[in-house]
Order: structure tokens, then sequence, then C-alpha cells
């Protein structure tokens, strides 16, 4: 089945081509020639990954994948949540965001934290959805530079290195993506897709 992937992070299409393997032929959003991106309004990643499924699927009429995912904190209410790419503001960086994240918790005890992906399929008659979730901890200061986003200040549950001091091997085995991706490929396999 051939797929478009709704996403301009090319982090985050490596990620999923890796998880995927041979089962979907993963295109890019680029690759199918659409620039343009849907507008991320929505209060939920649920919304977030609909709106960006839908619209790249309305212009190619190819079956479309999109995630929106995020970090959540427990000692900041869930934060940031949906605002995960620009915490630090509207054209904010990997780094900058990190930086607001660490001075944010600088004193805070409690570190626990999870890694939240929530990811729509968008085609002909079907629309699917699953989410999936890594747990760990914020660290107080950046480690590893494998990965991207708030991987360097992230340490899963089990683990004692951050998700960028984990190869791609381990770190995608036990990735949020990962988990709501087989969930996807379980529903497909229900509807009897032949994936």
């Amino acid at each position: 089945m051939k797929i478009v992937l709704a996403t301009k992070n090319k982090g985050k299409a490596a990620e999923f081509a890796s998880i995927l393997g041979d089962k979907f032929e993963l295109i890019t959003q680029a690759e199918s020639g659409i620039t343009e991106s849907a507008e991320e309004n929505g209060t939920t990643y649920a919304e977030n990954s609909r709106l960006k499924a839908k619209f790249i699927f309305e212009k190619t009429g190819l079956p479309t994948m999109a995630d929106d995912s995020g970090l959540e904190c427990d000692a900041l209410d869930g934060a940031p949540g949906v605002y995960t790419a620009r915490f630090a503001g509207e054209g904010a960086t990997d780094s900058t965001n990190i930086d607001k994240l660490l001075a944010v918790l600088d004193e805070e005890e409690n570190r626990k934290a999870r890694f939240v992906a929530h990811i729509t399929l968008v085609m002909e008659n079907y629309e699917i959805h699953c989410e999936g979730t890594l747990d760990g901890e914020i660290t107080r200061g950046r480690r590893g530079t494998n990965g991207f986003g708030y991987d360097p200040v992230f340490i899963p549950e089990g683990y004692d290195k951050t998700l960028a001091e984990l190869d791609d091997e381990v770190k995608n085995s036990i990735s949020h993506r990962r988990k709501a991706i087989e969930k996807m490929q379980k529903a497909l396999s229900d509807l009897n897709l032949n994936v």
C-alpha cells in the first residue's frame, strides 16, 4: 500500500520509514508534490493529526498518514502537550524548546513525563486513529546527539540513557510512534487490506 506521510520533518519521516520497514511504500509530502501544510489549530493530538492527514489526502487522493505528537510533563499539568513543537514560541527550535523546558523544570523534583503520538490514516471510505505512549523522565541537562526534538533530555522508563544516547534501533523499538504504528498495522490487518 502506498501511503503519503504528511510531514516536512525529516527526522520524523526517517523514524516512520525505519519503523514501517517494507510493510508500506512510504512517500513524503514533498515527494507527492505538496508544499503547503494544514493549519494545526486543533486542541488535541487527534484533531491536529486528522487535520494534517485530511489536508494531504484531499490534495493527492492517496492514503495519507499523519501524526501529532507531544511531550507531557506531570509537573506542568501535561504541558507542553499539543504545543510541544512551539513551546518556546512560534519559530522555536529544538534547542530553544529544550532550554525553556529545563528552565521551567529547574527547581522541580517531579521529572516524570511521557511522549504521546496520535496517528491518523485517512483513505477512501476509512479513517483510522491510533495512539501510543512512552513513559520516562526529564533530565537536568542535555545528553547525547542522536535523534531530534526533546530526545536529549528524555530518559525512557527502564533505561539509564536518554533517547539521544540510544541508537536508532533501540529507540525505534520502544518509541511512542512504534506503539501507535503497530496498532495501526493491526487495525489495517483487521480490515483485510493486505498490510
